[in-house]
């Protein structure tokens, strides 16, 4: 029985082993599967758990700020700061009827606000770094560089931040783009009504306390500015509107508030590049319209102070001072920017319309140059002057000197204008200016106009000198023989037309020019007669008399109103004279001294003095001794023959 038994329980157990050992190491072998999936499934989670751990860390630390921000938030609601302001009147909206500094029965409030202010510092300045302000902090962060506001300054721009807000953002009647004046006046005030306040009752317990309020003041306009600037770039009205009231507001705060030059204003909103071109763009737009109908207007010719003698020196035309009082207006616009190479592209524009409004008056010029002695070319003529003198000023101007080496400095194109390494030069050392350019071609003009009007009056002149050239200077009795002398008659219609004509001239012309245009039509006039009537004629004693009669008693006075020695013009005419009537033995004495040096080679051999010095003792420095003999052989008769 055992032996039948057994064996099949034996064979069953071993065969029960053998499906344990399989299934065990079927187990092993899911077991080591699930370690390598585990295993894997950790190392693709491991940065999540990295990124996961990270966030915890942020979420802890947003939670020590939120609990920080709650304890200041606290510590805001203990504080009575805000109700002392309030029981100060604070914020003052409207100009104080008083002052506002505590009286003697204010100690108490007084002393609670020196406290709580040194208490709000002090708390500012033990918050550590890395620790976020509180919300309303953020909220009226200057947009300068500058050091952020001190709490107590904060504190107290929150309820104008808030009515700024109310007003000048969002769907209100009041915040209108074309108002900017609305907001920036309304900031001015706001600055002026608190200065008393700030400066009695603030700034004993905080320094520079109003220059802080300012400057958190300034932040809001700074930010509304930049942001309605973007909005107008293609609105022309609206947006150079926009430009003269920040101009405008900047110029008050400067002046009137004294605000530090060393703190930024809102200047620098426009130097940004696309406000900075749509504003020199509109600058060359207006200034070109305004200069279409300066030059169409009715009294663009004519000057406002003609009947004021004192006040008309350049007699310059309203056209030529509205354009100029133009360009001065651009300067005083462009003057204050804080960057000096955006005030070198406004003074490039400057040359550009001053060489534009020269094309201009040389238009006109021509249609006008057949009457040179006509208002409107002398009008003209005045025109250029009065911009050349204008410009010549501007150039020795500290302003546009201190342009001047910024341009250099900068090596500016547009401003100098491909000028040579010299020229460069010169500019760098203050020898010349940025328009000598200008007024190189503005005097070229003033030349050109100056001859044609000069040689206008000559050909007038000459016309009318014709009988006196043709005179019979041999047939007239000498002096002696004469109970009077009096003008020649044929000399008449000539002075008459030189008197008419300079007295026309003077009262048409500047001065400066006048100045020129007589001293100018001296001196042609001394050559024509020169020429045409000395050197052309032969005279008798009686002619030679005559001749210095007309010149000495009669055509150098006409000149004499306009300076003291007006023989000094005539220099030929008056030495011809002095020569041409000489007594007949000084005339041979004379014609003998200026033939010797023809005999020898070298009079300082002889020992003989120079022919000049003859000359120079009668008086005669202009002519040269070859012209005396010539003038010595027109007498007749003849000395020395």
């Amino acid at each position: 029985t055992v032996s039948g038994v057994v064996p099949p329980k034996v064979s069953a157990a071993l065969s029960a082993v053998e499906n344990a050992r399989c299934s065990l190491e079927t187990l092993l072998e899911r077991e080591q599967l699930i370690i390598n999936m585990l295993h894997k499934h950790l190392q693709e989670a491991q940065p999540w758990l990295d990124n996961l751990r990270q966030t915890c860390n942020q979420v802890d630390f947003i939670e020590r700020h939120v609990k920080y921000l709650r304890c200041l938030q606290h510590i805001e609601e203990l504080s009575d700061f805000e109700k002392i302001l309030t029981q100060l009147h604070w914020p003052i909206i409207s100009p104080p009827t008083q002052s506002l500094a505590p009286t003697v029965s204010c100690q108490e409030i007084s002393s609670q606000l020196e406290l709580l202010i040194r208490q709000l510092l002090a708390l500012t300045s033990d918050s550590g770094e890395g620790l976020p302000s509180p919300q309303f902090v953020s909220s009226v962060t200057p947009l300068s560089k500058a050091s952020p506001l001190c709490l107590p300054i904060q504190i107290m721009l929150l309820p104008l931040n808030k009515r700024f807000k109310y007003h000048f953002y969002g769907n209100r009647q009041t915040n209108s783009l074309s108002k900017p004046e609305w907001y920036l006046t309304q900031v001015l005030m706001w600055m002026g009504n608190s200065s008393t306040f700030m400066e009695e009752t603030i700034q004993p317990i905080l320094d520079r306390a109003e220059v802080e309020l300012c400057r958190g003041l300034l932040s809001l306009v700074q930010e509304k500015v930049a942001s309605d600037a973007s909005k107008l770039l293609y609105d022309d009205v609206l947006f150079c509107h926009l430009m003269e009231e920040v101009l405008q507001f900047e110029k008050e705060l400067r002046s009137n508030l004294s605000y530090p030059a060393v703190l930024p204003g809102v200047l620098h909103l426009l130097l940004e590049d696309a406000v900075l071109q749509k504003w020199l763009t509109m600058e060359k737009k207006m200034a070109v319209e305004k200069m279409d109908a300066m030059l169409s207007a009715e009294r663009a010719w004519s000057s406002q102070y003609k009947d004021i003698s004192d006040m008309d020196d350049l007699k310059a035309p309203d056209c030529a001072e509205t354009f100029m009082t133009l360009l001065q207006v651009i300067t005083e616009r462009y003057r204050t920017l804080p960057c000096p190479s955006a005030q070198l592209k406004f003074l490039g524009l400057q040359k550009e319309l001053v060489d534009d409004f020269r094309i201009r008056l040389t238009q006109v010029m021509k249609e006008e140059s057949r009457s040179p002695l006509g208002v409107r070319y002398c009008a003209i003529l005045n025109a250029v002057n009065y911009i050349s003198t204008i410009l010549g000023d501007w150039g020795n101007n500290v302003f546009f000197l201190q342009l001047q080496q910024t341009a250099v400095s900068l090596g500016e194109e547009a401003v100098l204008g491909g000028l040579g390494v010299m020229e460069v030069g010169r500019l760098a050392s203050l020898e010349g200016s940025l328009f000598d350019g200008l007024l190189a071609l503005l005097d070229r003009l003033k030349g050109d106009m100056l001859g044609r009007l000069l040689d206008f009056l000559m050909r007038e002149i000459k016309e009318k000198a014709k009988p006196y050239c043709q005179e019979r200077w041999l047939s007239l009795p000498p002096q002696q023989d004469q109970s009077a002398m009096t003008l020649s008659s044929t000399a008449c219609p000539m002075m008459l037309c030189v008197r008419d004509r300079l007295l026309n001239l003077h009262q048409v012309l500047g001065f400066s020019l006048f100045q020129l245009a007589w001293q100018g039509l001296a001196e042609r006039l001394d050559n024509f007669l020169y020429q045409d009537v000395i050197l052309c004629n032969n005279f008798s004693d009686g002619g030679a008399a005559q001749l210095q009669f007309d010149m000495t008693r009669n055509l150098f006075p006409l000149f004499g109103h306009y300076c003291k020695k007006p023989e000094n013009f005539f220099k030929h005419v008056k030495e011809a004279c002095i020569i041409l009537c000489l007594n007949v033995g000084s005339a041979i004495l004379l014609r003998s001294v200026l033939k010797e040096p023809e005999k020898t080679s070298d009079w300082s051999v002889a020992g003989d003095p120079p022919p000049e010095s003859a000359l120079n003792e009668l008086g005669v420095h202009c002519l040269a001794p070859c012209d005396v003999l010539i003038l010595l052989s027109l007498r007749t008769p003849c000395p020395g023959h």
